[in-house]
This record gives structure tokens, C-alpha cells and sequence, in this order.
């Protein structure tokens, strides 16, 4: 979907793609919300802290920042 509605618009930061006609969207990942509302306050700080670094947002990288 990034690749997708960002053809011809602008790849914005933290999933926020632009499609051509200039609206914008996020797009969220189902497993995030774990990621970043987790149980261990600490981690998650490390996985929001990782995001806005991304411009499509990666899983495999907020998970190791989560980890870390």
C-alpha cells in the first residue's frame, strides 16, 4: 500500500504516504499497537522513539527498538 498510494505524491514520515491527488493517509500495521501500548512502559518508549526515524514504518525495526 505505501508503494502504492505514495506513486506520484510524496512519502511522507511515521506512515504518512501523499498520493497524487495530495490526500494524505496513514498507514498502521495491526501489530504495532503492541509495539508501542505494551505492558513494559519502558520498551514501548524505545519503539516510539524508533518511529519517527521511519518513513514507511518498519515492524522488524520497531521490535528490535522495543527489544533493546
Amino acid at each position: 500500500m505505501w508503494e502504492t498510494l505514495s506513486e506520484g505524491g510524496e512519502k511522507g514520515r511515521c506512515g504518512w504516504p501523499t498520493d497524487k491527488f495530495g490526500v494524505s493517509w496513514q498507514i498502521v500495521p495491526g501489530a504495532m499497537d503492541k509495539l508501542l501500548s505494551g505492558a513494559d512502559r519502558a520498551k514501548s518508549e524505545g519503539a516510539m522513539k524508533a518511529l519517527p526515524r521511519m518513513g514507511r514504518i518498519d515492524l522488524q525495526k520497531l521490535g528490535q527498538a522495543y527489544e533493546e
